[in-house]
């Protein structure tokens, strides 16, 4: 398991009605296994380090289609990609000891993103 950092609570008003337990935000050894094995060694070498930066400082979030889940965006010019974080989180219910969890992650080319964000109505949006 890998610590990732931390959510502001106040920017994921809108994913869920439940009250989320916990600020902080894991990533464990199955789920890095799963986003290597879906997008590629190179992908996560080179996104990995970015991660607590889109979950600390997103651009967008999106409400998943899955409960108590979020679909977690940040855009990086220098590669014109947008990479999105599905983040499940800890709501009241969960166990005390569950962390806020990314269970995967999605590059996006500016096209697509774009797709995105005209079909999905984002809960938080940076600017």
């Amino acid at each position: 398991m890998k610590y990732i950092g931390n959510i502001d609570l106040n920017k994921f008003h809108g994913i869920t009605e439940k009250k989320i337990i916990t600020d902080e935000v894991i990533l464990t050894n199955n789920r890095i296994d799963h986003i290597i094995e879906r997008r590629g060694q190179s992908f996560y070498d080179e996104y990995n380090q970015y991660f607590p930066e889109i979950i600390s400082d997103p651009d967008y979030i999106f409400k998943d289609k899955n409960e108590d889940t979020a679909i977690v965006s940040k855009t990086f010019e220098h590669k014109g990609k947008s990479v999105n974080l599905v983040l499940k989180l800890a709501v009241e219910g969960d166990d005390l000891k569950y962390k806020n969890s990314i269970i995967t992650a999605v590059c996006e080319n500016n096209k697509r993103f774009s797709q995105r964000l005209r079909n999905n109505e984002p809960t938080y949006k940076k600017y």
